[in-house]
């Protein structure tokens, strides 16, 4: 064996656990991309899919698990935030796909007797009510759920878990801006554990927070390389050699609005950058009244839009519902169907405003019949920002998307933050699809052309000798 057959000997490639499936037998009503990807996780057995929002994550994990239990003749279980499983079986019934939701065990075992057990779907906060041993397969939806390696709900589904046969992780954004969080969807998967994974691909970063890890730089393509075996990830069907020219989106128009406050600090007579969460909660409560005011303004400076506030403190929430006309409050207090009631009109359009914070509208909603959305406030976490703007700005938004970022002017080093962490998550998103995306491309199109990487950059010439006098 030569060194370059025992450094190929040594690629930690998890072995496929899952069923045979070509594209051609997921169902049609998918896109061409989207077909292809499904067919791949159902091929792995246990995978992740990071499509971007807008991609149809919904509809690939439904036809797995479809496409998992026709074969297995067992049961699926979908887990997901509240606020979207409604949207998931409307997803599922939309490619003839019969969906449940279902509170406990004792809901889905009562469902055996009509024949409509095969898939269901409850919220995350229930899983505790469930037997993992009767099913034989599960889906997380939104999976950047799986947050620290120590993290309790991730700990708790990894344990749950861990004998299913056949497990989907489905998100958008599993780690925005850090490397180190995409190995919780290996735990979970059962491809590498933990400390496997940081001794093999990251060193403890000294220069930064106690307990951080970065990747080790001559480890950088082989857990590149490492996550194509068992993850997809893309932006646009492009990145996969599909054509996305469908997901082509209108113009994102983003505008900060710093409110003059001249706020300081207790015992201050200067205003200084902020330090650490108390002054950050501190300043967001004293400046609530001009923050809604300039964010009502704007509201109302277009009435005719439909508009979502998106707010994180219950104070805000309430008078930015008391000063505009027909505003709607979705918050934690409502009960599970209240929630989902509301939303659905705020999407149906039956609701011009619509209130509510990101842990509870943020993640995987189809919002894009609105255009307009403003931040009353904002914390220091990417991830939420991202995704309450993903809500409108994804797959089907005709229209130019405005969002508007309203601080209080010594909240300034809060939008520093979140750009810095943005264009990290640019960074870290663009290396790996770069780097992962022709082992993927050469798996989802194996023994067709496309699976071809060869990729012409010159004209051909032909010698004249070989060309004749007709050709020529």
């Amino acid at each position: 064996m030569n060194y370059a057959d025992f450094l190929a000997s040594k690629r930690r490639r998890p072995p496929s656990s899952g069923i045979a499936c070509e594209p051609g037998d997921v169902d049609d009503r998918l896109f061409d991309f989207q077909r292809h990807i499904t067919a791949w996780a159902v091929g792995r057995g246990r995978a992740a899919i990071w499509a971007d929002t807008g991609l149809g994550k919904s509809r690939m994990q439904v036809a797995w698990a479809d496409e998992i239990t026709r074969e297995t003749g067992g049961r699926a279980l979908i887990l997901a935030p509240l606020t979207i499983t409604g949207q998931t079986v409307r997803e599922a019934a939309a490619i003839g796909v019969t969906v449940t939701y279902v509170r406990d065990q004792a809901d889905a075992d009562a469902l055996r007797h009509v024949g409509a057990d095969r898939i269901v779907i409850s919220n995350y906060e229930r899983l505790g009510k469930f037997d993992p041993a009767r099913f034989d397969a599960v889906v997380l939806d939104e999976s950047s759920i799986l947050k620290s390696f120590s993290g309790a709900t991730k700990k708790a589904l990894v344990s749950a878990f861990r004998d299913t046969p056949y497990r989907l992780s489905c998100s958008a954004t599993p780690a925005p801006n850090d490397l180190e969080e995409l190995c919780n969807h290996a735990d979970f998967l059962g491809v590498m554990s933990p400390q496997e994974m940081r001794s093999t691909f990251f060193i403890a970063d000294s220069r930064g927070e106690f307990m951080r890890y970065r990747l080790k730089g001559h480890a950088a393509q082989a857990f590149f390389d490492w996550l194509a075996s068992w993850a997809i990830a893309c932006r646009t069907p492009d990145d996969l050699g599909f054509d996305g020219s469908a997901y082509a989106l209108p113009d994102l128009v983003i505008r900060d609005h710093l409110v003059p406050t001249g706020w300081t600090a207790d015992g201050q007579l200067f205003q200084t950058e902020l330090k650490g969460i108390t002054q950050r909660s501190q300043v967001r409560r004293e400046t609530l009244d001009q923050r809604v005011k300039t964010a009502v303004s704007l509201i109302e400076a277009e009435p005719d839009e439909q508009w979502i506030a998106w707010c994180g403190l219950n104070d805000e929430a309430s008078a930015i519902t008391r000063a505009v006309d027909g505003a709607v409050n979705v918050q934690g207090s409502d009960p599970a169907d209240v929630k989902a009631e509301r939303l659905l009109d705020f999407a149906e359009g039956r609701i011009r405003v619509l209130v509510t914070k990101p842990r509870i509208a943020g993640y995987g909603l189809n919002l894009q019949s609105a255009a307009r959305m403003v931040f009353v406030g904002l914390s220091d976490s990417y991830q939420d920002y991202y995704q309450c703007i993903r809500r409108c700005y994804r797959y089907g938004q005709a229209r130019p998307v405005h969002a508007h970022i309203v601080l209080a002017d010594a909240e300034e080093v809060i939008v520093r933050n979140v750009r810095a962490k943005e264009d990290m998550a640019r960074g870290i998103t663009s290396g790996l699809i770069a780097a992962i995306a022709a082992e993927n491309r050469a798996e989802l199109f194996a023994g067709t052309s496309k699976g071809d990487d060869y990729e012409p950059r010159a004209p051909m010439r032909v010698p004249a000798w070989l060309t004749t006098k007709e050709a020529a």
